[in-house]
C-alpha cells in the first residue's frame, strides 16, 4: 500500500501530468481537496473508488482515512492543488507518515504562477530585466511570515514577485512595494488561472487597487515586475549565431569540438 501524494495542477482538469493521471487511475482510494482541486480530475478515478472531498475535514480525519486505506491495503491517491512543493500543507502530513510508516510517493503539478503567467503569454525572467523569480505571500492566519520575510525586501532585488493569498491585503502590498517598483511598474492580477472562470487584470501600482476592486478573492496571484509589461528587452545569447555552444559549434575552436 502507497499513499500518492499528487500536484492536480491549477484547475484545468487537462493540466495534469500523465504520471499524475495514470496514479490517480490506480487507486481504490481518493483524498482530494475540493475547494481547489476541480471535480474534472476525479474522472480518472477507478469505478467504485471511495472519493473523499479533505477540504472539511482535519488533519487528523484526513490521517484517520489513510490509515484505514492502509489496514486494508488499499493505495492512495492524495489530490492537492497545483504543485506540492509549495503552500500545499503536504509536509505535516508527511511527517505523521513517517512515523507511522506508512509509505508514500511525491508527484509534481503545474504551480498557478505557471498557469498565470501563460495565460499572461509573458516570460518572467528576460534578459537585462529580471532573471529571478520570488514566490511569496503576506502573513495569514494559517501560517505567519518567518522574520526576514518581507516584501520590501524582497522588492529591494528588483525580481519579479509572484504574490499568493495576499489579494485581501492589497493595500498593504502596493504600500510596500511602491518605493521599489515605482507607481509605474507593470502588475498583473491573475484569477483561477486556467479555470473556466478565469479573469486577468493588468495595471500598474499606482492604478492596482481601482482596476481590481473588491470582487476578487484570496486565490488571486499578483504577478509584479518589470517583465510583465516591456518590449524592450536583450535577446539571450542562447540563440545567437555566433554563440558556440555544444549542439552548434562555432568557430575554428568550438568549446566543444566532439559535438562537431
Amino acid at each position: 500500500m502507497t499513499v500518492h501524494f499528487i500536484g492536480a495542477g491549477p484547475g484545468a482538469p487537462d493540466l495534469l501530468t500523465l504520471r499524475g493521471r495514470d496514479l490517480i487511475a490506480a487507486c481504490p482510494v481518493c483524498l482530494y481537496a475540493g475547494s481547489l482541486v476541480p471535480e474534472g480530475v476525479l474522472v480518472h478515478c477507478p469505478a467504485g473508488a471511495r472519493i473523499v472531498n479533505t477540504a472539511p475535514l482535519s488533519l487528523d480525519e484526513i490521517i484517520a482515512e489513510i490509515s484505514a486505506a492502509h489496514a486494508d491495503g488499499k493505495d492512495v491517491a492524495r489530490l492537492h492543488s497545483g504543485d506540492l512543493s509549495i503552500w500545499s500543507a503536504m509536509g505535516e502530513q508527511l511527517r505523521r507518515l513517517r512515523v507511522l510508516g506508512i509509505p508514500f510517493t511525491v508527484t509534481p503539478g503545474v504551480p498557478s504562477f505557471s498557469a498565470a503567467a501563460a495565460a499572461l503569454e509573458v516570460e518572467l525572467t528576460l534578459p537585462g530585466l529580471a532573471q529571478t523569480v520570488v514566490l511569496t505571500r503576506t502573513p495569514g492566519r494559517a501560517s505567519a511570515m518567518p522574520e526576514g520575510e518581507k516584501l520590501a525586501a524582497f522588492a529591494a532585488t528588483g525580481a519579479v514577485l509572484a504574490i499568493h493569498l495576499s489579494i485581501h491585503l492589497l493595500d498593504r502590498v502596493i504600500g510596500e512595494l511602491m518605493p521599489h517598483y515605482g507607481a509605474g511598474c507593470p502588475v498583473a492580477v491573475v484569477w483561477r488561472a486556467s479555470w473556466p472562470d478565469q479573469r486577468i487584470v493588468r495595471a500598474t501600482l499606482a492604478t492596482l487597487d481601482a482596476a481590481v476592486g473588491s470582487e476578487m478573492e484570496r486565490t488571486a496571484l499578483i504577478l509584479v515586475g518589470k517583465t510583465l509589461g516591456s518590449a524592450d528587452f536583450d535577446e539571450s545569447r542562447l540563440y545567437a549565431a555566433d554563440y558556440d555552444r555544444r549542439y552548434r559549434p562555432v568557430g575554428a575552436e568550438p568549446r566543444f569540438p566532439e559535438a562537431s
